[in-house]
């Protein structure tokens, strides 16, 4: 018969057994525990040059980790050089994931990975099967540290002239990362890439980072291994497009389009502002655009003055920032992919087709829904987070809260010279929105949601109809 004291323990062990994490749920607490112990880190006063209060320690942790950019503090005065290597490394892990920095970490000591992580794996990069997870992985690693050291290399021909070389080497380091992960935190000064507006070379450096870290992971691996048949004469070249997955098509040409839309909208509408790129040359006018199209799909460098950009330059980059890069890469916003199935939605009901369709294939029909989901929980939170702002901000212009809104949700980091001039309570708003758009509007709703109802996913209900528009 058992005693009290092996019952107790039988049940506490039970309810053990019920305490299991999903997916969504281990990415969302670790993002949270990087965070808070980042917070921690830079509040030492061995990470500051002058005392600092903990919120603007949370703060700079929640921009770096979310890999945003919005801060209240200027990085390159606060901290010391043990607070820049921590921020460099918060970076770091918030622009590869929680994730993929945990299985490195494994792999470094030996760990084996077990059939666990292997399918944590496979949901968060949302690969077809569970074979090669390791072999993924260390890709990615491999494939990050290249193209940082590549950016690292080209800032360097740069900032050794300016800075002498190991500084040089330094700050080509850190900007390269900051710029890979879309971070765009910059420890320079107080005005971001603004004196290297003419410079093609740190600007198309920083673009290239930007938009390589914005692809998402998964489509490097898709073109590398298509780029590996052509080369070994598997394949033409010119059938090097077709033979892509569809999300990689998709991604190539949204962001290749977004891009391009960008640069002529900014070109347009900033020519004649003197404040930002209208005393520029031809030449470093389109630079210019072009850099800001790109920086504002996630990265949060800046070239030009944010705070002097024209009200309809400020509403372009909302919608740009709303965007976002791609999935299962650095970028946040809703991403392309999101809204080329909104798009293609919307092109086959004008059409009066059935289905949702790209590239000659049909759109899975959960696909759209959570496409749907995304953007409508995205808005919902977003138009939250800019009502709690204008409450708290009454003196402050609608656009220029909107901008820092928008920036915030979409993990960019461009701010209209407002944040480090905000109240206690608007920071923790944008520290939420950083947060939340981070990780993603569906991850948080997952996170509460539970376990799925089996039952009432495979149940078909009566078809009715109802009217609309």
């Amino acid at each position: 018969m058992k005693t009290d004291w092996q019952n107790v323990h039988s049940k506490v062990q039970e309810k053990r057994k019920k305490v299991t994490f999903n997916t969504m749920q281990i990415i969302a607490f670790g993002f949270l525990g990087v965070i808070f112990l980042g917070s921690i880190l830079l509040y030492l006063p061995i990470s500051n040059q002058e005392p600092i209060a903990y919120l603007d320690a949370l703060f700079v942790s929640v921009s770096a980790v979310c890999v945003t950019g919005l801060v209240t503090v200027f990085p390159a005065a606060q901290f010391t050089l043990f607070g820049k290597v921590v921020l460099l490394g918060l970076i770091q892990i918030g622009g590869l994931g929680v994730i993929a920095c945990t299985m490195a970490v494994f792999l470094a000591i030996r760990k084996k990975i077990t059939m666990k992580s292997r399918v944590m794996i496979q949901q968060t990069y949302n690969l077809e099967t569970l074979s090669g997870m390791v072999r993924f992985i260390i890709r990615i690693l491999k494939g990050t540290v290249l193209v940082e050291g590549i950016g690292a290399v080209l800032f360097a021909f740069h900032f050794v002239p300016e800075y002498g070389f190991i500084k040089g080497v330094a700050y080509g380091i850190f900007h390269s990362v900051s710029a890979f992960c879309n971070a765009g935190i910059d420890v320079l000064g107080t005005s971001s890439f603004m004196e290297y507006v003419s410079s093609p070379l740190v600007s198309l450096t920083t673009m290239f980072l930007i938009v390589a870290g914005g692809l998402g992971f998964t489509v490097w691996h898709d073109v590398r291994m298509n780029l590996q048949d052509v080369a070994g004469q598997k394949r033409p070249l010119k059938r090097l497009f077709t033979r892509l997955h569809l999300q990689s098509k998709m991604v190539i040409v949204m962001t290749a389009g977004l891009i391009m839309i960008g640069t002529l909208g900014y070109f347009l509408l900033e020519y004649h502002n003197d404040a930002t790129i209208g005393k520029l040359g031809f030449g470093e006018k389109l630079l210019a655009s072009g850099f800001q199209s790109v920086t504002t799909r996630t990265a949060g460098f800046a070239t030009v003055s944010q705070a002097e950009l024209t009200s309809a330059s400020k509403l372009f980059g909302c919608i740009l920032m709303f965007i976002g890069g791609s999935p299962g890469g650095t970028a946040g916003g809703i991403k392309t992919t999101t809204m080329a199935i909104l798009l293609l939605t919307c092109a086959a009901v004008i059409r009066g087709r059935k289905s949702t369709e790209c590239f000659g294939r049909r759109l899975a029909e959960s696909n759209v829904r959570s496409g749907i989901a995304i953007v409508f929980l995205t808005f919902a939170i977003w138009l939250t987070g800019l009502f709690g702002l204008a409450v708290l901000e009454p003196d402050e212009r609608f656009i220029d809260l909107m901008y820092e809104a928008t920036s915030a949700i979409g993990t960019v980091g461009l701010s209209a010279d407002l944040t480090p001039s905000l109240t206690r309570g608007s920071h923790v708003i944008l520290m939420i929105l950083m947060y939340v758009g981070r990780i993603g509007p569906i991850t948080m709703a997952l996170v509460f949601a539970g376990r799925e109802d089996m039952q009432a996913k495979f149940r078909d209900l009566p078809e009715k109809r109802i009217m609309l528009g």
